[in-house]
Parts: C-alpha cells; structure tokens; sequence
C-alpha cells in the first residue's frame, strides 16, 4: 500500500501540466520542421542522382549518399515525391525519351540509349506504358497511329469518344462539339483521326448509356496514357465507388503520398477519360466541389445521379 496517496490535481497542478505540454510542443516543432527540410533537401539531390546517371542507381546507392537506412530512405523519398526511386528513374527515363524523340536527329533507336535505356529490349518491354505507343509513331506526333471518334450528345451535352487500337483513350464533355475535335487533335496532333463506323456508333452507344448512368459500370478497355504518378492518381480514383466520393488529401495519402494533395488535382484536371476516371468523385476536404475539367455543374450531377441510384 502506498503510504503517499497521490494529491489531488488543483487550479496551480493543472496549470503548470498545461504549461508543460505547450512547451513540449514548442519544443518539438522545430525539429520537425528541421526533419521536414531535411527530408526534401535529401529527397532534391536523389532526385538530381537518379536525373545524372546513365541507368537508374540502385536504392541502396542513394540511401547511402542520403545518410539512410534503405528502408527509411524509400519511406522519405516516396512521401515526398509520390513516387518510388524506381518509379521516379522510369518517369524520367519516359521524359528524357519524349524530349528525344521529339528532336529530328538521330534515329529512334539513338533516341532510347539516349534516354537511358541500356538495351532496345529494355524499352520495348514496356514501350506501351513509357509512351502509349510505338516510339515511331510518337516522334511522328502520333503519325500512323489510327484514333478512331465519334461526337454526339448526352443529357450532359455534347461528347466525344475516341478509341485508340489499345482501347478507349478519350471520353471528353463539353458544350462545343468542335471545340471537343479540335481538343482531341491537340491529344493527337498527327495521329489518323478515322470517323466511327457503325460497330463504333454501337460502342459509342455503350459509353453514353455509361455516362448516363455511371453506376452501370463500363466493361470495356481503356487507353491510359500519362506520368507515372498521374497513373497512380487515376488508378486510385478508379477505386471509389459510385455514390462516394474522396478528398484529394485522401486520394494522395491512399497511393503513399499524403503531401502531394496539388499534384492530385493537376491529375484530375488533365484526366483525359471523364467519368470512366471518375474525377468527378474527388471533393475539397469540407466536402465542397472544386474545379472540374468539364464544369462543376456536370460535376454537380453525375455526384447526384450516382447518389440517386443507391
């Protein structure tokens, strides 16, 4: 038995545990503050490494040049950027081969030892998530590839559906149906643009049903073309059911990266597949709408609809 029974806690007890803890706090934020700057510094040079070396560094390289365990610096280097390392280095390599590519010397394949691929085999091996599609094609702005298209109009207004030979690459909204042509253009700038047939007018059919009512689901393949990280984004929105909806700090904290809420809205504004990505899903963190690539009035009801049919 105790022979001191704790005292009861009085105005001046209490007061000075406040004290204590603002203190603590006080205390503590500078060397989290410290931490953070720290973190991006070492994060910026991995960053430049990765950028100045002729094949991607291996993990442990970096973590030693960053003072870290391997485990920590992944960890460190992932919440900053969004990105793993390895996918950070296949990000740069797919830029640096854009940039290549889109210069008129040399030959394609000059183009992807350039970029850092080592071998033509490493390249071609993923060519169709590095570009999307044939290096010859996309030095040719698309030249050869064939887009097939069809404008129309929905409840929504006018629509856009493009396929691409992989699949679905562009549902675009908007009230101009020229305006929807010429962004699509834009997309792909020398690609063939092909008007639909009626097998396509038939699949068309099938995605305005879809926008229409988008908790029917849309079975068919889609063309995702963009980042790495804008992948991860659009991969994630995909994930939300019908009749919910996210928060950009929740969808950059579900694919590992909690600091990257903007870079989750800059990919939800250049989604190029409306509803089929549901970026309409994604809301401020008080549950407001924010911008939306095609108006926040569409925004407003698809949110609705899908709500309706629960």
């Amino acid at each position: 038995m105790n022979a001191f029974p704790p005292a009861p806690d009085t105005p001046e007890t209490a007061s000075s545990a406040r004290d204590a803890d603002r203190q603590s706090v006080r205390a503590r934020a500078p060397r989290a503050a410290a931490a953070q700057a720290r973190h991006a510094a070492v994060t910026a040079q991995a960053c430049r490494l990765i950028e100045a070396s002729d094949t991607p560094p291996a993990l442990g390289t970096l973590a030693a040049h960053a003072g870290m365990s391997p485990y920590h610096f992944h960890r460190v280097f992932k919440a900053e950027t969004g990105l793993t390392p390895k996918a950070y280095a296949a990000a740069f390599r797919a830029r640096r081969l854009r940039e290549a590519l889109a210069t008129a010397t040399g030959s394609v394949t000059d183009a992807i030892y350039r970029a850092g691929f080592n071998a033509s085999s490493r390249y071609y091996e993923t060519a169709g998530q590095v570009l999307g599609m044939r290096a010859r094609e996309y030095r040719a702005g698309g030249a050869g590839a064939e887009i097939r298209f069809a404008v129309g109009q929905c409840t929504l207004g006018a629509i856009l559906v493009a396929q691409s030979r992989i699949g679905l690459c562009a549902i675009l909204l908007g009230n101009d149906p020229d305006r929807l042509v010429r962004d699509l253009q834009d997309q792909f700038p020398r690609a063939d643009l092909i008007g639909g047939d009626p097998d396509f007018e038939r699949l068309v059919a099938r995605v305005v049903g879809f926008v229409e009512a988008p908790a029917i689901g849309l079975d068919l393949p889609l063309d995702v073309r963009g980042t790495a990280f804008q992948q991860r984004v659009w991969q994630a929105l995909r994930g939300i059911p019908p009749g919910e909806t996210a928060s950009y700090a929740e969808i950059a904290a579900r694919i590992g990266a909690p600091k990257a809420a903007r870079a989750v809205a800059r990919a939800c504004a250049t989604n190029p597949l409306a509803v089929a990505i549901p970026c309409h899903r994604v809301v401020r963190r008080d549950g407001g709408l924010s911008g939306y690539r095609w108006g926040v009035a569409r925004k407003h009801e698809l949110l609705r609809r899908e709500a309706a049919a629960i």
